[in-house]
């Protein structure tokens, strides 16, 4: 080789050393930087010259020219990543199902400074105190006191539950609105990957990791598979749906039910929708352009075997539920398919029966005391309102309905106002010990389960016990569940630190040593330019 060839050597060295000293310093420079993956230099060399191929000789007689510098890569994990977004959407389903035991753990044992047991708590010692001297107006009147704070705190509670039904309701349209904001920046990003290395001289580490931390920030919204096409971009399926393809993401869309207001996330793409792109509804109002569109199937069984509990996304939807539960909705036939699933909607129908068993318990007992008075005497006016109809302390807000959910519950304004119309004597003044008693019956009677699930059945005072105990179990088992999950997560994390973490140690090693090869190509050239000197000086004497 030339002296003029071996120069091309020492500057091969220089090129290799500065670039290798800049991708170091980048990657110091970064060290704290959220999502930043380290990133390692790779050398080769250059094209050999053959002098002789000689068969006698050993091998070849090549002269190299250098060291070329190869790309700058990213130093990853594959297996590590794919595990890191599967557990952290689970992680993130179950984080959101413990906060939604909380919440409703919270609403029951802290409303305004006391807990709802209180109320029953006041109610079955006024009924006990009626039952000792059913003709004591005081005793009428703490009786009707005590129902109607049975009532505002019960209805205080349910709208409790509502508001934060409405609360996920809003979190749902934001998760939905930051994953089509995410899905259309990874698409964006793809197309500009693709630009910058469709050459094959650079690499776009940088936009690599911002489309990685955003996959990374993706994964626990919702079960994502990723998979990389031919030409390095990044395609997602959410919920075993296209998400992201190479160039655009398909948007998720969201319908608002008209009596609710709870959002759906539907698959644009997939949607039947009218001239106007709304949604096509049937003759009473219900989406049928929704079919096939969902975003999830709601009527999957949660487990971890088939990962159907990953995903914020989908944890708050389960959590709220489709709708306000009532008692109605502890139907055999229908729990476990629409209700059970649901936390919120689950406490709210087996709240409401409690409430509902309560007052028309109670309201039976008033009627049954009328009736037998005017079985007596058909004139009797016992237990009767003014227009001869059995006192009800509970009635609907809604004209002509006989529901009694807790919503629509009311105290009636004339018992209100008049507690003694309670008077408890009969027409010939005799006290009704036998009403009386039969209220303080209904208190102990076992009559209650809390769901079609579960078979011992309870009374009024030890039911609202049970339901706290029943969340507070869920809560425990989502708390614990999500616990382990975040050592899982962590542990998954640690280890992926461990591939693309930046150690300044590390770093600082790198540095030294591809210092000492910059120097060592810069004492090489002067070498050979020295050599190069000595032989023009010598020829030109």
């Amino acid at each position: 080789m030339s002296l003029f060839g071996s120069l091309y050597v020492g500057v091969s060295g220089l090129q290799m050393g500065q670039n290798a000293l800049n991708t170091t310093g980048h990657n110091m420079s970064n060290i704290d930087t959220t999502g930043y993956t380290r990133q390692q230099v790779q050398q080769g060399t250059r094209f050999y010259n053959t002098l002789s191929t000689s068969k006698t000789s050993i091998s070849w007689t090549q002269v190299g020219f250098g060291v070329s510098y190869t790309q700058v890569k990213q130093v990853r994990d594959d297996f590590l990543d794919k595990a890191y977004r599967r557990e952290s959407g689970r992680s993130a389903f179950y984080e959101v199902s413990a906060n939604a035991f909380d919440e409703v753990y919270s609403l029951f044992q802290e409303l305004d400074g006391e807990a709802f047991a209180g109320a029953i708590d006041n109610l079955w010692r006024s009924v006990q105190d009626l039952a000792r001297d059913p003709g004591n107006a005081v005793n009428q009147g703490v009786f009707m006191q005590r129902c109607t704070e049975f009532l505002s705190r019960g209805q205080a509670v349910y709208k409790g539950l509502c508001e934060y039904q409405d609360d996920l309701n809003l979190k749902i349209k934001k998760q939905v609105d930051t994953m089509n904001a995410y899905g259309k920046r990874i698409a964006e990003l793809n197309e500009e990957i693709l630009k910058i290395e469709a050459g094959g001289v650079e690499k776009a580490n940088d936009l690599r990791d911002e489309r990685n931390l955003l996959i990374d920030e993706l994964s626990a919204m919702g079960n994502i598979d990723c998979r990389t096409d031919v030409h390095g971009n990044i395609l997602i399926r959410l919920e075993g749906k296209d998400f992201v393809q190479s160039d655009r993401a398909n948007e998720i869309g969201l319908y608002a039910d008209p009596d609710t207001g709870f959002y759906t996330p539907y698959w644009n793409q997939l949607a039947k929708k009218d001239a106007n792109g709304e949604i096509l509804t049937d003759a009473n109002g219900e989406p049928i352009g929704l079919n096939g569109a969902k975003l999830f199937n709601m009527n999957q069984t949660i487990s971890t075997d088939m990962n159907t509990d990953i995903g914020a996304l989908k944890s708050m939807l389960y959590a709220r539920g489709d709708r306000r539960a009532t008692y109605k909705d502890l139907d055999a036939a229908t729990y476990d398919k629409e209700i059970s699933q649901s936390i919120m909607m689950n406490v709210q129908a087996e709240f409401d029966q409690l409430m509902n068993s309560v007052a028309t318990a109670i309201n039976q007992v008033l009627k049954d005391a009328a009736e037998a008075a005017s079985a007596e005497d058909p004139n009797s006016t016992y237990m009767r309102d003014s227009d001869g109809n059995p006192y009800q302390i509970f009635k609907s807000k809604v004209s002509g309905s006989d529901t009694l959910s807790v919503e629509e519950m009311m105290i009636d304004n004339e018992l209100k106002q008049a507690p003694s119309l309670l008077s408890f004597k009969k027409d010939d003044d005799v006290v009704d010990q036998d009403t009386a008693d039969a209220l303080k019956a209904i208190f102990t009677k076992d009559t209650l389960t809390l769901n079609p699930n579960v078979k011992t059945k309870t009374n009024f005072i030890n039911y609202y016990d049970a339901l706290i105990s029943q969340a507070a179990n869920s809560g425990s088992v989502a708390h614990d569940i999500c616990a382990n999950q975040e050592v899982t997560v962590d542990n998954i994390q640690a280890a992926r630190e461990q591939v693309l973490g930046v150690s300044s140690d590390e770093e600082m090693s790198n540095m030294v040593m591809f210092q000492n090869a910059y120097n060592a190509a810069s004492r090489y050239i002067n070498v050979v330019s020295e050599l190069m000197e000595h032989v023009i000086s010598t020829l030109g004497r």
